[in-house]
């Protein structure tokens, strides 16, 4: 059996001083005679002491711990942004606590719930798919927690943002398809209530008006997964009005437009010369304080060709 950790009362007591010079002399304060401090010390690393972390932060009422919420950390995007955040962290001295909302607005509500529970001295989010309300956050900047959002983010709320310019990433990567011979080009968006769905949206509208290319509501589809993206897309390419470029909200819709455009170049017997964007995020981003400054990357072009004949 597991013996249970000393405390500083069991110090005290075994050494037959108080619990408060125990505390000072661990703290290395000058008030307790080397002598004594040195004592206390030893003892402490013979019987393996460890600082009650939860007591200090409750005595203190925050902690040095940041709470993370993060939709899905099955994607590769989300995956590299907390191993930022997690190394960043440590290198200033801080703890995080990761939990995931599984792009479930109810599931963030009670996330956010517990870090308040847990006194995190911040938080940093990136919101659920289906999150169109903010009180849960809004309780948070009401208990002085700092909150700073990434990639979706909450443009009703006054807080720090780290985001790329989706409008600028999105209008060049249309306007390039474009110059390159593409004239009906897809959207295959997220959620349109969010910020990052708007902004890439009007990139690729600006884009296509630019150019005088017509746009129908045929062209712009709610996609933002690979398996949705499999399941659409071959119905599309086989249309009379198929198109020659698609531009996908994230890195798994691209995949599942790619295995598609496969599977219908196999079957159908036929070439397929397809452009396909998707957004590209790296873990290096920008805080927008005034919520004007914002960074950038050029998004990657990558082509898919299949000829069986």
């Amino acid at each position: 059996m597991n013996k249970p950790q000393i405390t500083i009362k069991d110090i005290a007591r075994a050494l037959n001083v108080s619990p408060s010079t125990v505390s000072r002399a661990l703290k290395d304060n000058p008030d307790i005679s080397q002598e004594t401090r040195n004592l206390i010390h030893a003892y402490a690393r013979e019987h393996n002491y460890k600082p009650n972390v939860l007591a200090v932060n409750l005595r203190a009422s925050r902690s040095n711990t940041i709470g993370v919420i993060v939709p899905q950390l099955v994607h590769h995007f989300f995956s590299c942004v907390l191993s930022g955040i997690e190394k960043a962290a440590a290198e200033a001295g801080y703890n995080i606590l990761v939990a995931q909302s599984n792009e479930s607005y109810e599931q963030e509500v009670k996330i956010v719930h517990s870090f308040l529970a847990a006194r995190v001295c911040g938080v940093i989010a990136s919101l659920a798919k289906d999150t169109s309300q903010y009180d849960h956050y809004q309780d948070l900047l009401n208990n002085n927690i700092p909150i700073v959002f990434y990639d979706r983010i909450c443009t009703g709320l006054k807080t720090e943002r780290v985001v790329v310019d989706d409008y600028a990433g999105s209008f060049a990567a249309v306007e390039y398809m474009i110059q390159t011979g593409c004239k009906r080009i897809l959207f295959y968006g997220a959620a349109p209530h969010l910020e990052i769905t708007k902004n890439r949206r009007n990139g690729y509208l600006d884009a296509m008006k630019k150019y005088k290319i017509p746009v129908d509501d045929s062209m712009i589809m709610l996609c933002d997964t690979r398996e949705r993206a499999i399941s659409i897309t071959p119905d599309i390419l086989e249309g009379s009005e198929h198109p020659d470029g698609f531009f996908a909200i994230n890195d798994e819709t691209a995949s599942g437009i790619l295995y598609a455009c496969k599977l219908v170049g196999k079957s159908a017997r036929r070439s397929i010369d397809l452009r396909i964007y998707r957004r590209c995020h790296r873990p290096k981003h920008r805080s927008q304080t005034d919520h004007r400054r914002t960074a950038w990357r050029r998004s990657r072009k990558k082509r898919f060709q299949h000829s069986d004949r």
